[in-house]
Parts: structure tokens; C-alpha cells; sequence
């Protein structure tokens, strides 16, 4: 989990949150050290310059250090006061990565680009396909707890990776989920509800197939757990697993090989997209 100073100013304004990485390393540092020295060069004193920008001059302060993200508002407002050219803009993409828990950095840039991606899940709803108040309700129940701070910015994270859906070309997106995902009312039944709801609108654009795992199932080849199958444009295949805040990106050709065949016999296992929506329907009609 994030440590950090709390800095109740920086929460009241929105400045950002604590980097994972140790303070002064990364791409957040080398930001903070880009920004101070445009800071310096412009003359402006930090309570002046937070003034221009709309933050607190502790804030400025905990972005020069690197000890908090900014946020992209913060990155393009910083950019046209200092007259930086695009200095600060063009490392917005990496700064934005650096919200992402440590272990999921590498696969959120993969999921941005990927050209398909076959997700099969037994605990939970992928988090591309989580509704606000389903990603809030998961984010309160960790162990140990997170501060609100990290929950807001773990809640904005995951709704900005559902970008996903927008893109052009259109990425193949398949899902299976176990039916125990789609049962278990965490955060409670509205929240399930809504959950419910946003899947079959999900579940009915052109390039998205989702698909439930019915428990009554005597046999299913996902038993080893939850894994996703990444595609690149150019054909390039990798397989990530996460268990426990830990994760792996395997691109050994005959594991993604196998990967990617259990997959197809998942898929032919669980209900098909036309069965699942149905389903679906009709747990919300039971809630």
C-alpha cells in the first residue's frame, strides 16, 4: 500500500496521491525535478505559481519532491503557465501509469494496446467492466485497509482503463466470469444491481463477448484460476496472472500457447454471449 505524508491540503484540493515507488525514484521524481527547475527558470515562488495553477504551494512542494502524482489537470495547467512547450505534457502518459498499483503497471500499458484480450475470472468482476460503486465497495474491503485518498485514485484509475471501450480499432474484448461473480452481492444488492445492469450493456457492443461459467458445470478448465490472454497488433501473445498483489507476465510462446487453448475450452464450456445476457436478465429479475 502507498505511504506518504497525508497532507490535508493536498487531499482538500485534489493534488494527486503518494507513488508507490520510494520517494525521489521514478518517473514521478524525474517529473517533480522537470517541473521545479521550469518553476525556477519562469521566477516564480511556489505559493505564486500554485496560485496560477489553482493548488496549494505545499502541494507544488509535494510534486517537486516526488512524493505525490499530480494529476493531468495539474500537468497541462503547469505546462501552459510555464511556457514549457509540451516539456511536462509528454510525460503525462508515464506519471498517469505511476497510479497503478506497482505490480499492474506493465499490464495496464498492455491492456491500453491490445489488440484482443481474453480475461477468464473467478472472484471478481474484471475491473474493465466494474461499475464506480462495485470498484469502491472492492477497494474498502482490502486487507490491510487503504487510506480514501488511495481508494479515490484507485476508483479514478480503474474507470480511466475502461477507455478501453472507445477506442478505434475497436479491440477484441472477451470475458468469462465465474457464476458466483455474478451472484455475490458485494457492497450490497443495489450495488450487484447496478453491476448486473452495466454488464449487459458492456455485453452488447459488437466487439465484446461476455460469457458466464455456470456452477452446475462438472467439468471446467479453468480450475488453476484467473488469467488473461493479451494479443498485440502485431500478433504477439502474452499471458498475465495476479493472485494476492502479486502478478506474472509470462511470454514463454508454448505457455501463452497452452494459455491461449485453455481459453477457447473455457469459452466452449460456459454459457454462450446470447445464453449469458439472458442469465443475467434474469438475476436481476430475482434481485
Amino acid at each position: 500500500m502507498e505511504q506518504g505524508e497525508p497532507g490535508e491540503q493536498a487531499a482538500r484540493d485534489g493534488a494527486g496521491t503518494r507513488p508507490e515507488d520510494e520517494p525521489g525514484s521514478g518517473v514521478v521524481a524525474v517529473f517533480g525535478r522537470q517541473l521545479k527547475l521550469l518553476r525556477i527558470r519562469a521566477g516564480l515562488e511556489r505559493p505564486e505559481f500554485g496560485k496560477r495553477v489553482g493548488y496549494a504551494g505545499q502541494s507544488v512542494a509535494s510534486f517537486e519532491q516526488g512524493r505525490r502524482i499530480p494529476p493531468p489537470r495539474f500537468i497541462d495547467r503547469a505546462d501552459e503557465v510555464l511556457d514549457a512547450g509540451g516539456v511536462l505534457k509528454v510525460l503525462k502518459e508515464e506519471v498517469g501509469r505511476a497510479q497503478y498499483p506497482a505490480f499492474f503497471r506493465d499490464m495496464a500499458r498492455l491492456e491500453a494496446e491490445a489488440a484482443e484480450l481474453c480475461v477468464y475470472d473467478t472472484h471478481v468482476v474484471n475491473g474493465l467492466l466494474q461499475t464506480e460503486a462495485y470498484t469502491r465497495a472492492l477497494l474498502a474491503m482490502r486487507r490491510p485497509l487503504l487510506d480514501e485518498e488511495t481508494i479515490e485514485l484507485r476508483v479514478a484509475a480503474r474507470l480511466a482503463r475502461q477507455e478501453i471501450f472507445n477506442r478505434w480499432p475497436a479491440p477484441l474484448l472477451s470475458f468469462v466470469l465465474e457464476e458466483s461473480v455474478v451472484r455475490r452481492p458485494l457492497g450490497g444488492k443495489t450495488v450487484l444491481r447496478g453491476q448486473l445492469e452495466k454488464l449487459l450493456f458492456i455485453g452488447q457492443k459488437r466487439n465484446v463477448e461476455i460469457q458466464v461459467m455456470p456452477l452446475d458445470r462438472e467439468d471446467n478448465a479453468g480450475v488453476d484460476g484467473p488469467f488473461t490472454v493479451i494479443t498485440r497488433k502485431r500478433g504477439e501473445q502474452l499471458t498475465y496472472t495476479e493472485v494476492q498483489g502479486r502478478s506474472s507476465l509470462l511470454t514463454d510462446r508454448e505457455e501463452v500457447r497452452l494459455a491461449s487453448a485453455r481459453y477457447g475450452i473455457i469459452r466452449s464450456q460456459a454459457l454462450s454471449p446470447r445464453e449469458t445476457l439472458g442469465y443475467i436478465e434474469k438475476l436481476l429479475g430475482e434481485l
